[in-house]
């Protein structure tokens, strides 16, 4: 680490669980941001300002006028581009320092697999249960952990999946990929554009906790957040032992 990032990061730094070697794991680091949306945005501009070294953000998606209300990464000026593109100009703008990746594509097997094999820690901000459970599946089977987040109306949730040990549930133990969940999505049923902001900067500092391996991160438990109400609950997710992605799989401690 040069004086100009100990400088840039210095106020990480200076934070005892942190300190110079918590910071140069974050620069080290390779995050995968499946999503440059509502959550996406937040959670990259943050662990861009952070320090990781390299970001991949992946979308197939454009920017539209109705995204902007809540999708801070992009302007007015960028309605139409592709949003990887966009969030990656803004990140460049917060640290020019840092790779950034940009991948304008939906990503499912294969590619999805080796994509999470290369990252340190995944978060999904996606907004669809069928991309949800690619996600958890390539994170079960590459052993790596996963970050979820998902707002709609005034309703937030955010949680770890952690298959590192082997004793913490999957996203699939929450929600069994062989149920029918039905997608809610912000077009028809709305989303107040604070609440993406507050849960997709909580899954950052989930992201930077277990790369630095600093604090308790949220293995095994759910956050909920009553935007209206401003109250959070807490509930404990156990793992299913007969869970179709994670319940066969016996992980070394």
């Amino acid at each position: 680490m040069n004086d100009h990032q100990l400088l840039r990061y210095s106020r990480h730094i200076l934070l005892d669980e942190i300190g110079i070697e918590g910071q140069q794991a974050l620069l080290d680091a390779h995050v995968l941001v499946v999503g440059a949306g509502g959550l996406g945005s937040p959670a990259a501009m943050y662990l861009a300002a952070s320090g990781v070294g390299k970001l991949t953000l992946v979308d197939d998606d454009t920017v539209d006028l109705t995204n902007l209300q809540r999708q801070i990464a992009h302007t007015t000026a960028r309605v139409g581009q592709p949003k990887v593109l966009s969030a990656r100009e803004t990140l460049t703008g917060i640290n020019p320092e840092i790779d950034i990746v940009a991948l304008q594509e939906r990503l499912d097997g294969a590619r999805l697999a080796e994509l999470v094999l290369s990252a340190t820690v995944v978060l999904d901000c996606t907004d669809n249960f069928a991309t949800r459970h690619a996600v958890n599946r390539a994170c079960v089977a590459g052993r790596v952990p996963l970050v979820s987040g998902a707002v709609i109306r005034f309703d937030g949730q955010v949680s770890v999946f952690d298959p590192r040990t082997g004793t913490q549930p999957c996203y699939s133990c929450l929600f069994p990929q062989e149920q029918q969940f039905t997608d809610e999505a912000c077009s028809s049923m709305g989303v107040f554009a604070p609440l993406v902001g507050v849960v997709g900067a909580m899954q950052a500092a989930e992201a930077l906790k277990l790369v630095m391996g600093v604090g308790q991160s949220l293995a095994g438990r759910l956050l909920l957040l009553d935007g209206l109400h401003m109250e959070w609950s807490s509930m404990q997710v156990a793992r299913d032992p007969g869970c179709a992605v994670c319940g066969g799989v016996v992980l070394p401690l």
